[in-house]
């Protein structure tokens, strides 16, 4: 299969969830035999940070405008068997209509399905959505499944929706032993550019607000903003060449997902993954579904409040290790980039060819 992707940016991780998703479905595409071309617009934030060193097996085309483009972008779609326009990028509008103008498989995928509805139920404009409703799309993915996929079917128009989660490319994310950075008791990673505080990261302050003796540490575009505690160590950001690190210095680490990926529910944060993929104990404040992903106490630890997690930090370094083990486990039988790649090809692969009969 051949594949033409319109996205965010493949070759920068900074502030940027959609970077490590495609490294590991593209790479994995590529081991399966097919073939891709990732297009993304060149940004001055993205150039500033570019941290993807190669790419093997597929092609990345960085452009400076969209007019520029254009003509090897209709190429692109042309020779494609599929052809794929992602959430949140600039281009989205023009790269739907020139999707939409090929006689190709036409997909939508929202990385960004929470923040949508969230934007939605405000009233704000939504730039990467068609004007005209997503009704002419043969598929709409979606990184959010639960009621998302619902509404994405009765508010936007999808005549045909499926889930496609977050993953980790368990290549580039693997257990780090021993820890090279001093070990803290607990952290947390924040979604990228979330908008104030997580659930997480605020337990997480709480938690260290009742316990000074204990080290912590938090991760993330917001970090940077926290007052800084004593026991309370911040980093801006952390690349995704240095997340095995910062996972494997935790004895435990708190789920990051930001508030609109938690209000929807049915919707993982690739931050779940990449910590169970380097076998660290998950606290999580609890989601709708997140029972589908890992089980709850064998798998993933739940928490109501601060006095729940203080309980967990006292268990035995045996019982929090047979639990990582446990959510490594069931990430490498569920969850990987080759996982997702596979469920892209069968989703396309589904699609009746006729148009009359995929309406």
């Amino acid at each position: 299969m051949k594949l033409a992707v319109f996205g965010l940016s493949v070759t920068s991780g900074r502030g940027n969830a959609h970077a490590a998703f495609w490294r590991g479905v593209l790479g994995a595409l590529a081991a399966d035999g097919h073939e891709a071309v990732f297009f993304e617009r060149a940004t001055p934030y993205f150039a500033a940070h570019r941290d993807l060193d190669r790419h093997e097996g597929y092609d990345v085309v960085v452009y400076p405008s969209w007019s520029e483009v254009l003509p090897r972008a209709r190429r692109a779609v042309a020779q494609a068997d599929v052809a794929i326009v992602t959430s949140c990028q600039a281009d989205a509008a023009a790269a739907t209509e020139l999707v939409l103008g090929a006689g190709r498989t036409r997909i939508f995928y929202d990385l960004d399905a929470p923040v949508t509805f969230q934007r939605l139920d405000r009233g704000e404009l939504v730039s990467w959505l068609p004007a005209e409703g997503l009704g002419e799309l043969d598929l709409v993915l979606s990184v959010a499944g639960g009621a998302a996929l619902e509404r994405f079917r009765r508010e936007l128009g999808a005549r045909r929706v499926a889930p496609l989660f977050a993953c980790v490319d368990v290549a580039a994310l693997r257990p780090s032993w021993p820890p090279p950075l001093p070990e803290c008791d607990l952290s947390c990673l924040a979604a990228p550019a979330g908008a104030g505080l997580s659930g997480g990261e605020r337990l997480l302050l709480d938690v260290a607000a009742r316990a000074p003796e204990r080290r912590f540490v938090l991760g993330g575009v917001a970090g940077a903003d926290v007052a800084r505690r004593s026991n309370v160590v911040t980093a801006a950001d952390v690349p995704l060449a240095e997340r095995a690190d910062f996972y494997g210095a935790s004895r435990l680490t708190l789920d990051g997902a930001g508030v609109a990926e938690t209000d929807v529910g049915f919707c993982p944060s690739s931050g779940l993954f990449e910590a169970a993929a380097c076998s660290v104990p998950i606290v999580s404040q609890g989601w709708r579904g997140i029972e589908s992903f890992f089980t709850p106490a064998d798998e993933i630890l739940v928490a109501r409040d601060v006095d729940d997690v203080l309980a967990m930090l006292e268990l035995s370094p045996a019982c929090l290790r047979a639990l990582a083990r446990r959510a490594r486990d069931r990430v490498l039988a569920e969850h990987t980039a080759a996982h997702r790649a596979r469920e892209l090809v069968e989703l396309a692969r589904a699609i009746p060819t006729g148009r009359a009969s995929a309406a």
